[in-house]
């Protein structure tokens, strides 16, 4: 599942377009007013960014782009502006999970259609904003189909997604694709001062990945103390040094969703960190045949579980004992075999 961003509850919606532009977004911009300015503005957008990279700002600015009636758009002070940066505008409709849901439903898409099917209140476009779109259910994905298909005239569509691949290839082929890649480290912590002012940026980002966006409304010294916290107690776990079952409880107890997404991270580093030492082998060997010195990283087992974690994160939303899901992932990474070197062997 797609990290939820603000438009989804994390943060201060109606504050996200206060936020300075971000520097990493200005080519994405410049292409946006080309196309607009041109005449050729797509009736369906879907912003692929890396999580937390800024696609839902993306998404309002284009909403203000299309909406703002003057020179130079969007202006961000005429009235038309102020009403998308306070997600009040009538002409502007945003469509994102629901709830404890995990899933954009198929109720929600009919009423979107519905909804963009009647005529604007300002004369202009019309606007929806779905996000996370990875979300869609396989129904909501057929319902928004048609609309794709068949879209009234000046209306836009912006679909905010992380895994584009979740979506249905007719789906995909209908909108015009804008890629937002993860901004360097230097860039989000510049930004995350300017926007939010002096805080352990660093750490929060180290919980949460290069996602600066899903970092801007939390308290930056809370999540990087629970991002240390969930490292040692993964470090812990590959060498032994922790139990699994009582690992599991005390995650099971306290801020889980949070702690799987730096397990998540965790994992991604380890997997990054080998692939640039080399220590991945060119080629998957059955155990037997492989040389009995040297510890190596199993890349079947560490992929196997970024998927187990991504995984137990999707279900959250799902009654289960999460202490039992925990430890079963906590005991792959704690096999015996690798418990005395912290290494995949």
């Amino acid at each position: 599942m797609s990290a939820p961003g603000p438009l989804s509850g994390t943060a201060g919606a109606g504050a996200l377009l206060a936020a300075p532009p971000p520097p990493w977004l200005q080519g994405q911009r410049a292409t946006l007013r080309a196309a607009h300015a041109a005449g050729r503005f797509p009736h369906a957008l879907l912003v692929h960014e890396a999580s937390g990279a800024g696609g839902e700002w993306l998404a309002l600015w284009a909403a203000q782009l299309v909406l703002c009636r003057e020179a130079g758009a969007p202006c961000g002070v005429c009235r038309e502006c102020r009403r998308v940066a306070a997600l009040a505008h009538p002409d502007l409709t945003l469509l994102g999970l629901i709830e404890e849901s995990r899933q954009i439903r198929i109720e929600q898409v009919r009423e979107l259609s519905a909804d963009l099917a009647l005529t604007s209140h300002g004369g202009g476009y019309k606007v929806a904003i779905l996000s996370p779109a990875d979300a869609l259910n396989r129904f909501a994905a057929n319902a928004l189909l048609k609309t794709l298909e068949e879209p009234a005239p000046r209306t836009l569509l912006v679909l905010v997604v992380s895994q584009p691949s979740r979506l249905p290839q007719t789906v995909l082929s209908r909108c015009q694709r804008l890629r937002i890649a993860a901004p360097s480290r230097g860039e989000a912590l510049a930004w995350l001062a300017a926007a939010r002012g002096p805080g352990d940026w660093s750490g929060a980002l180290d919980a949460l990945g290069d996602a600066p966006f899903l970092a801007l409304a939390g308290d930056p010294a809370e999540l990087a103390e629970v991002g240390h916290d969930s490292r040692a107690t993964l470090d812990a776990l590959l060498a032994g040094r922790t139990d699994p079952v009582a690992a599991a409880e005390r995650w099971a107890r306290s801020q889980v969703a949070l702690r799987l997404r730096c397990f998540e991270n965790w994992l991604t580093e380890r997997i990054r960190g080998a692939e640039r030492q080399g220590a991945f082998l060119p080629e998957l060997l059955p155990a037997p045949y492989l040389p009995a010195a040297g510890a190596f990283l199993n890349i079947r087992e560490l992929f196997g579980l970024v998927d187990a974690v991504r995984d137990l994160r999707a279900t959250l939303d799902i009654p289960l004992n999460r202490g039992l899901a925990l430890e079963a992932v906590f005991r792959q990474l704690a096999a015996p075999e690798r418990a005395s070197t912290g290494e995949w062997r």
